[in-house]
């Protein structure tokens, strides 16, 4: 069994994927045996397992030892989270440029924004893991995929602008 990201033989042309392929995607057998929700196989491998930078700073994680549930975090809690070794800073980047990515020209739909605005949170959860899951293990949650989704969240709390007291996200714990 496949327990560990840079096990995985992912395909590296993973921009012309369609649903199809992604359905075929969660029935490979070491991906279904994981357990996984569809929503973080989505976004973490599916997406973004094949990255260079995901694959350093995952690496070691072992897959088939994490558990998921969608849960609420406390806005505060986002204002310091990390992301990997490979793109520190990544997440302050974005929050800086917040408005950018939420403007009419940029790539996400307009329904995405307007969350921002009447619920003050993202339209899809990201996905966090906790930190005793890597190497070297640590103390709280960490950003895997969803980098510009917390950054936008940042900068819209050092702008005063709305957000949410909690924000929706998937957080892989250790399987007990």
């Amino acid at each position: 069994m496949v327990t560990r990201l840079g096990d995985l033989v992912l395909d590296p042309d993973r921009h012309v994927r369609d649903e199809r392929e992604f359905t075929a995607f969660l029935a490979r057998p070491e991906i279904a045996v994981l357990g996984w929700p569809a929503e973080v196989l989505r976004q973490w491998l599916w997406e973004f397992g094949d990255r260079d930078e995901l694959r350093d700073d995952y690496g070691s994680v072992s897959l088939d030892r994490v558990t998921w549930d969608l849960e609420d975090v406390l806005c505060p809690d986002f204002d310091t989270m990390p992301t990997g070794a490979s793109e520190a800073g990544l997440i302050d980047e974005f929050a800086g440029q917040h408005r950018h990515w939420l403007a009419a020209k940029s790539r996400y739909k307009p329904a995405v924004a307007a969350d921002w605005e009447t619920r003050g949170t993202w339209s899809v959860p990201p996905v966090l893991i906790h930190r005793s899951l890597l190497d070297p293990p640590g103390e709280g949650l960490q950003v895997v995929e969803g980098r510009t989704r917390v950054g936008i969240l940042r900068g819209r709390r050092r702008d005063g602008l709305t957000t949410a007291e909690t924000h929706l996200a998937w957080v892989g714990r250790p399987m007990a």
